[in-house]
């Protein structure tokens, strides 16, 4: 994979910036208290076409009914985007949503050292290698 020139990063930091922004501000007006959306990270293409954006949603169990909605919504998103960026980006790349889950796969890993489902500490919990 090639390295990220220094356009793509700007263009990302400037959509993750305002995207952070947008995106609150519809949830706070949709009525949803209480949920907390961020933006973790902003890929763009090599071509500035398509900006694949990341989001991390608290609590866990709303994200893909928010992000379901998020995307429906695209083209409103888009546009107000535009209008913010409109004296940095003379194209608005089109809008790709995900939701990154690595936070939840670090909070599973913490909880098997944690808890009782540690193999280290219950080697029970390991398949057991028959002799034959």
């Amino acid at each position: 994979m090639e390295e990220e020139s220094q356009r793509q990063k700007k263009i990302a930091s400037v959509l993750q910036r305002d995207l952070v922004d947008v995106l609150q501000k519809a949830a706070t007006q949709g009525g949803l208290q209480g949920v907390l959306i961020s933006v973790t990270k902003v890929k763009v293409t090599v071509d500035l076409s398509v900006a694949k954006v990341y989001l991390s949603i608290f609590p866990n169990n709303k994200g893909p009914e928010l992000v379901e909605g998020i995307q429906s919504n695209t083209a409103s998103i888009k546009h107000e985007l535009a209008q913010r960026t409109r004296n940095q980006l003379r194209r608005m790349p089109s809008l790709e949503f995900f939701i990154d889950d690595s936070l939840e796969y670090i909070d599973n890993i913490e909880r098997s050292l944690k808890g009782l489902d540690n193999p280290i500490e219950n080697p029970d919990l390991l398949d057991k290698r028959k002799k034959s």
